[in-house]
């Protein structure tokens, strides 16, 4: 197989010292040094590597799980590159198998189309800490009953690939010169326990949403930094306009919308999804095109909050 850098693929992992299994990747990306990166990382942490290979090297059977993680690095989106995304998304939502998919801005919504069914963890023209942070995320998010599978090994693996996000973090200034240490190690999103039921209410029109989100964005001309960054609130903001408007807002959009990188910003989305405020709907000309919309709930929520403060005098938010 051209640029995979084992001579073989592995299913699974290795036994471990206690008797469980222990966790293994695979990575596909068509950059060498980037390819090269990855599997460094990996193996610092403690991580077994089945095969490290170029997006080509990807059997085209669905077959058995390539392993536990799989890491894809695919910037340029095309139409074969698509329908191997969707087969392994498929795949790895009946395997229970996770998967970290980088791309680039431009791929974005194509990559976020065709993965819809296994809650691939989606990376936007990330750097190195940032994989390894990803990397770190998925493993800590394994079920229940799988990491009650992992040896003693698999638990010290966990432990240095901690200290190794840390390290790598300390050095982001090096590493990622073009964006600043908060976006990379951003705290995790925390999500609101369920509200109660409340009656239906309707929202603002369009013109006055948008002129909210405008005050919002004039700030940042008067007063330096990220001091204002709230990716939630200026996401929903923008769904909640779009939705009176009759809009559809593509992922791409709402990472724009949401002001932070835009890895950042579907880390948001990832979590308002779970909370039941956000939801994917799949183009109905185009099923190859998804979308993000208001849930019915969150848009009752925010109707009410409008009708709230205003009447507390001139709608600002």
């Amino acid at each position: 197989m051209r640029g995979t850098d084992f001579a073989d693929f592995s299913y699974g992992g290795r036994q471990g010292g206690a008797g469980g299994r222990s966790v293994s990747l695979a990575i596909f990306a068509d950059r060498p040094h980037l390819r090269a990166t990855m599997r460094e990382d990996a193996l610092g942490a403690g991580l077994e590597v089945a095969v490290a290979g170029s997006l080509e090297d990807l059997p085209e059977s669905g077959g058995r799980p390539l392993a536990d993680v799989v890491m894809l690095d695919c910037p340029i989106v095309d139409s074969r590159t698509m329908a191997t995304l969707a087969r392994l998304d498929m795949q790895a939502a009946g395997s229970g198998n996770r998967l970290i998919v980088s791309t680039s801005v431009d791929g974005l919504d194509d990559v976020f189309a065709c993965m819809d069914m296994s809650a691939p963890l989606l990376l936007v023209d990330p750097n190195r800490a940032e994989r390894v942070i990803a990397l770190g995320q998925v493993l800590a998010g394994f079920p229940a009953a799988r990491l009650r599978e992992l040896s003693e090994d698999d638990r010290l693996m966990l432990l240095r690939l901690t200290e190794q996000v840390g390290q790598i973090a300390g050095h982001i200034d090096r590493l990622t010169p073009r964006e600043p240490a908060s976006a990379a190690v951003a705290e995790p999103v925390s999500v609101a326990p369920p509200l109660p039921a409340v009656a239906a209410a309707k929202l603002p029109e369009g013109r006055l949403l948008r002129r909210i989100i405008r005050q919002r964005q004039l700030r940042s001309r008067f007063i330096e930094g990220d001091f204002f960054a709230d990716p939630a609130w200026d996401m929903l903001l923008d769904l909640a306009a779009a939705r009176v408007e009759g809009k559809q807002v593509s992922v791409t959009s709402l990472c724009i919308a949401s002001g932070v990188p835009p890895t950042t910003a579907l880390r948001w989305i990832g979590a308002l999804v779970q909370a039941d405020l956000f939801q994917r709907v799949c183009d109905q000309n185009d099923r190859r095109r998804a979308f993000i919309e208001l849930t019915d709930r969150a848009a009752n929520r925010l109707a009410h909050y409008f009708d709230e403060i205003a009447l507390l005098g001139p709608m600002l938010a």
